[in-house]
């Protein structure tokens, strides 16, 4: 059974929430100095390079890959994605306006930020998008050179992880990497299309009574999905 395809507003309700899931969970990340990675960490690093907020940083990073999305996925997906890259860009930087927190563990910190950004980006994949960046890299990458997504995608998060220390402690390393791996555990056992379908109803054997009784009435019979 196919999908019908989401409506505008669907896609743009959708993408808001993944953005605000996205957004906490990278204000939780940056209250405790954890790393994730992708584009998000490449922007995480970077805050602690250059004098600009996250928000920033991550909208900029994102800004070249755009051309890859709209060339090789869909225009639909660049716009999308555009929508999901400026929501986190701009709610990273409002959520601490509302949010204090005064006191949270390091380790719940990078479990639960990292089921929130997991989340968010599930969301996004419903709806034809993603947080860009490398990922549409990975893509490009694997369609033009044959080389595998994952295992891009992968390699650069190890890098961003190793680089982070220089800049955060070994221990806040560690645990980044069990964000990492509750982020990971929630979009590989969650985006699996061909797991989830509509339960298909039963249909009782008539008899050849029914049959018959029903054959003159068939001309009053309309399919549903017709």
């Amino acid at each position: 059974m196919k999908n019908a395809s989401h409506s505008v507003f669907e896609d743009v309700f959708a993408l808001l929430c993944a953005g605000l899931f996205v957004a906490f969970g990278i204000f939780l990340f940056q209250s405790q100095e954890l790393m994730v990675g992708g584009a998000a960490g490449l922007a995480l690093l970077s805050t602690y390079v250059f004098p600009l907020e996250f928000g920033l940083l991550f909208f900029l990073i994102n800004l070249p890959f755009y051309y890859l999305a709209w060339r090789q996925i869909s225009k639909r997906f660049m716009v999308n994605t555009f929508i999901s890259v400026t929501t986190v860009s701009l709610f990273s930087e409002w959520v601490p306006q509302f949010v204090d927190l005064s006191r949270i563990d390091p380790i719940f910190a990078a479990v639960f930020g990292g089921i929130l950004i997991g989340v968010g980006m599930l969301i996004m994949f419903r709806h034809s998008s993603s947080l860009g960046g490398l990922g549409i890299l990975a893509f490009y990458l694997q369609n033009r050179f044959n080389i595998r997504a994952g295992t891009f995608q992968l390699c650069v998060d190890t890098l961003i992880l190793s680089v982070s220390f220089l800049f955060i402690d070994a221990y806040l390393v560690l645990i980044s990497i069990l964000a990492a791996l509750c982020l990971n555990m929630v979009i590989s056992l969650n985006h699996r299309p061909e797991r989830y379908s509509l339960p298909q109803s039963a249909k009782p054997v008539e008899s050849s009574t029914d049959i018959d009784s029903n054959a003159d009435n068939a001309d009053h019979l309309h399919p549903q999905n017709g």
